[in-house]
């Protein structure tokens, strides 16, 4: 039986947000896209928050030796663009200790070394000005908040070409489920196309219309 990465592994980030809005549930992490059109990074979240520093210097990155192989680090730096908490340091550790990828909202640099090594690093941009000592881990394996979706430790990220989407644990199998109608459905259409019909007719009779609000 497929394991919850491994079903998602297989289904566009659209499929499965398209399912989350069927089933009235947040996912989508807007304003944050991969910096490797091709890459492609599931798993489990291990979240990190950061936070601006007051009297004390902070680190950035140091956390990185507890993530474990196969999950994806999601880092909450409150979106900030002006100051970096990912770089070619950790992308070498990360690629090496098998990480699945990371999500960060903020932004990241140093993305020569993520093109050079294939990993998947998705932001809300590139900038190179450090992020020491002007933030700090505050937390890890905490919930975190971005763009507007609570992500917590263990739910499943996607994210490739077109984004990065957040499924809660407790909604996996609904959601996959949902998901891969959709994809199927959609694969189904096409097909009638090519073999004549009309798109109208082909999406009316397989009722494309109805799989972004209700469940099949």
């Amino acid at each position: 039986m497929s394991t919850p990465t491994g079903r998602f592994a297989r289904l566009p980030t659209a499929a499965v947000s398209d399912a989350l809005d069927a089933l009235g549930l947040p996912g989508a992490l807007h304003g944050i896209g991969p910096l490797i059109n091709t890459g492609r990074a599931v798993g489990p979240a291990f979240t990190v928050r950061y936070e601006p520093i007051t009297d004390e210097p902070g680190a950035v990155g140091d956390f990185l030796d507890d993530v474990p192989a196969g999950t994806v680090v999601v880092i909450d730096n409150a979106g900030r663009t002006d100051c970096t908490v990912w770089g070619g340091i950790m992308t070498s550790v990360a690629a090496a200790n098998r990480v699945a990828g990371t999500v960060v909202y903020g932004v990241c640099r140093d993305v020569a070394t993520a093109f050079d090594l294939s990993y998947p690093l998705f932001s809300a941009g590139r900038f190179m000005r450090t992020g020491k000592d002007r933030v700090r881990c505050a937390a890890l394996q905490q919930p975190v908040l971005i763009s507007g979706v609570t992500v917590a430790p263990g739910d499943l990220i996607t994210a490739d070409a077109d984004g990065v989407v957040a499924v809660g644990a407790a909604h996996l199998d609904c959601v996959a489920e949902l998901a891969e109608h959709i994809e199927h459905t959609e694969r189904r259409i096409i097909e009638a196309v090519r073999a004549g019909s009309t798109l109208a007719q082909a999406r009316a009779d397989l009722g494309y219309h109805a799989l972004q609000s209700s469940s099949p």
